[in-house]
């Protein structure tokens, strides 16, 4: 599942980071703390190499 913004591929990154013990879980806040619990690994992987290339920096709520 690629991610649809900037940001929500950002987060994923963090929580990626969190899961596999290179950043503390304390230190995630928002979209990546809900991540690192609700996402395996590996949709944290396939959402956080998504190309940031024409992505707007936030995904729209509609």
């Amino acid at each position: 599942m690629p991610a649809k913004s900037k940001s929500q591929q950002m987060a994923a990154g963090a929580a990626l980071a969190a899961k596999r013990g290179e950043k503390e879980k304390s230190e995630l806040k928002g979209a990546s703390k809900s991540m690192v619990n609700s996402m395996t690994e590996k949709e944290l992987r396939d959402m956080a190499s998504t190309k940031r290339k024409s992505k707007p920096a936030h995904a729209s709520k509609s």
